[in-house]
């Protein structure tokens, strides 16, 4: 393993896999989010975005996680191994109330001075909420059919479908 992409949906921890297996791989650890996301949630320019992803997957090492469609091809071709955190729904909603909870009460920051704030995560149509019900069937279905594509045929796929799981990949993971 030297090059690995973390997916799964909003909430089912890929940001915290990917820093884990990063710091145990010995190797970068890209958070596409923060690559995306200017000040005040504006998203970055398309050309800008995959300017940036393509210069952070330019080295021999590293450990991506997210899932932007826009950029996939940049990361998948490039990567050998990608490792799909599948949990169960109520699993990852759960997980994604804990984390925004915790980030709104703490206004933490993100990336760029964003910070996530109550009324659009709870009160909006923006809502990350919102956003995992809608993408939780769509990523079940298109994340098989795009891995098993000819393209993408180099890659390693681990599926780990709950945390148990994740724990004993990440504890046999070697670069």
């Amino acid at each position: 393993m030297e090059r690995v992409a973390v997916i799964g949906v909003t909430g089912a921890g890929k940001t915290t896999f990917a820093a884990a297996l990063a710091a145990k791989l010995a190797a970068p650890h890209i958070e596409l989010d923060a690559l995306h996301w200017e000040p005040n949630w504006t998203m970055a320019e398309l050309d800008v975005f995959r300017a940036r992803v393509a210069r952070a997957v330019d080295g021999q090492r590293w450990v991506a996680d997210g899932n932007y469609s826009k950029v996939r091809d940049l990361v998948w071709d490039r990567a050998d191994t990608v490792v799909w955190l599948d949990y169960p729904f109520a699993l990852t909603f759960l997980r994604l109330l804990r984390r925004t909870l915790r980030r709104v009460g703490t206004g933490q920051e993100l990336w760029n001075g964003n910070r996530e704030r109550f009324r659009e995560q709870f009160l909006s149509r923006e809502s990350l909420f919102v956003w995992v019900i809608k993408t939780y069937p769509r990523y079940r279905a298109s994340f098989p059919a795009e891995l098993a594509s000819d393209r993408y045929q180099h890659l390693q796929v681990a599926r780990l479908r709950t945390p148990g799981a994740a724990e004993r990949w990440l504890a046999g993971a070697r670069p």
